[in-house]
């Protein structure tokens, strides 16, 4: 499956766009690392539990748009985009979704 941010793909041609793939996943804090990046909050530099668990979440919502468009059909998704919105106080959403195609 070629994953692409650019409206197409060199040296390919576009047959047939499919439709919007799309894969989120919810995320919350864990209250044990949430403590410990609260106390580099005081110290500054880079929390590293949530950069990890934004990966993780990442990783996650590209897999499921990925199958998404398998499901479809699709050789490819073009036009990669991704958001992240808070749910609530304690927990974010990664959705990544794109255009699914099928390529010549």
């Amino acid at each position: 499956m070629i994953i692409s941010t650019s409206e197409n793909i060199p040296n390919r041609s576009i047959v047939e766009i499919i439709g919007i793939a799309q894969g989120s996943t919810v995320r919350a804090k864990h209250i044990g690392k949430d403590i410990l990046a609260g106390l580099k909050n005081l110290v500054g530099g880079e929390v590293k539990q949530y950069t990890e668990l934004l990966n993780d979440a990442r990783e996650e919502a590209m897999s499921r748009m990925k199958d998404d468009a398998e499901t479809m059909g699709a050789d490819a998704i073009i036009n990669v985009r991704i958001v992240t919105s808070m749910v609530s106080q304690m927990a974010s959403e990664i959705l990544i979704y794109g255009t699914a195609v099928k390529l010549d």
